[in-house]
Parts: structure tokens; C-alpha cells; sequence
């Protein structure tokens, strides 16, 4: 489990890649201070197993569902990549329930600066659209943001002077693609009810309504 609150923005040393799995070495040095065998840490939003490490760097292998459903395959030596460690349970919670399990990869459509703040338009697959609510939670590779707009296929997020600064998200411009992780509790929700309305559907229709004087 983490909170979308980066650590540290660490760069891709060493990459083995393969047609549909790889193996990346992330030079680091926070996320490496306590470090064991088996750590979890997400590395651009997605969960990744600590497989060997020094004092400066962690390597980590790339299965073929995590290569195809995330944004880590277009990594190259010396990309930067945002990393966390997992939260201890007696630490803060800064952001907000992320898993590491990263639902779907967008497409950034634009970037404008207002004010002191950088917005984002994402552009989503369809079948993610339903997940998002205004002002509601969501972590773009790995970072906990706030969405400021829903609109079609796209959502708006803002990001402030210090995220632009200390995450990789402020180095992001239009065409590039990023992890996108739904709200945890909002997944659960939707998925309740939808199972709700496949076995209980409702029988309140526009005919209905209109029947009983709502036109």
C-alpha cells in the first residue's frame, strides 16, 4: 500500500527488455535507505518487487501483464521514474489509499500554466470514465492528485510548483502517456452497484417517470 506522496524521482540505470516482460535498475538513493529483498516500491505508479539492490540503486523485474498495462515499457536508460516505498503503518498518511495497481494508461491532450499552477487535461479509455468524480482522488504515475474536471473521456488535474518540481509528472508534456490509478473506494462502489443493478434492476424508466409528471 502507499499514499501517492513521492519520495524521490530516481533514473532508469539499466534496462533489459524483452518482447512482453523486462528487468529495469533504478538509480536511487532514499528508497534504497532501509531497503530489503522483497520490498515492495512503486516505481512511476506501479508496484514493483525489489529483486536485488545496492546502496544506490534497486532492481526490479517487469512481467508481461504489468509491461502491456502500464507506461514502463517506453522506459529507456536514464529516464526519470517517481518512487515510494510502501507506507509503514505507524507513518503519516499524506495522500491517499494507492495500491501500486495501475488500471489504465492516459494520454496527457494539453498543458497550461494558470497562476501558479501547471493543469493537465488526461485523455481516458472509455471504460475508466466512471470512476471519477469531481474532486475526487486519483494517483497519475504514482502521484496522489486532485481531479478538477471530468468532462467526456477526459479529466483535468492541477499540479502545484512543488509537485512540478520534485515529481516527473513536471517534465510531462502533450502526446505523453502516464499510469492512471482509480480511487480505490470508488472502484469497490461502482462495482457494488453495479452487481446491485444486474440482479436487482430498477424498475424507475423514463416512461415511469414521465407517467408520473416528471417531463
Amino acid at each position: 500500500m502507499f499514499t501517492g506522496i513521492i519520495e524521490e524521482v530516481g533514473s532508469v540505470k539499466g534496462i533489459k527488455k524483452g518482447q512482453e516482460a523486462m528487468e529495469i535498475t533504478v538509480d536511487a538513493k532514499t528508497v534504497v535507505e532501509d531497503v530489503h529483498l522483497g520490498d515492495s516500491i512503486s516505481v512511476n505508479g506501479v508496484c514493483l518487487t525489489v529483486t536485488d539492490f545496492t546502496q544506490t540503486e534497486a532492481r526490479f523485474d517487469v512481467m508481461p501483464e504489468t509491461f502491456h498495462a502500464t507506461n514502463l515499457n517506453e522506459l529507456g536508460t536514464g529516464s526519470p521514474v517517481n518512487l515510494e516505498r510502501s507506507m509503514k503503518a505507524d507513518g503519516r498518511f499524506g495522500g491517499h489509499m494507492v495500491s501500486g495497481h495501475v488500471d489504465g494508461v492516459g494520454t496527457i491532450t494539453s498543458k497550461k500554466q494558470e497562476s501558479n499552477a501547471i493543469y493537465y487535461t488526461i485523455e481516458l479509455p472509455e471504460e475508466l470514465m466512471d470512476y471519477f468524480v469531481y474532486k475526487g482522488s486519483v494517483a497519475v504515475d504514482g502521484t496522489s492528485l486532485t481531479v478538477f474536471g471530468v468532462e467526456n473521456q477526459t479529466i483535468t488535474i492541477s499540479l502545484i510548483p512543488h509537485t512540478v518540481e520534485h515529481t516527473v509528472l513536471g517534465k510531462k508534456g502533450t502526446g505523453d502517456q502516464v499510469n492512471m490509478e482509480i480511487d480505490m473506494l470508488g472502484k469497490y462502489v461502482v462495482n457494488f452497484l453495479s452487481k446491485q443493478q444486474q440482479t436487482n434492476p430498477s424498475t424507475i424508466t423514463a416512461g415511469f417517470l414521465e407517467e408520473n409528471g416528471f417531463k
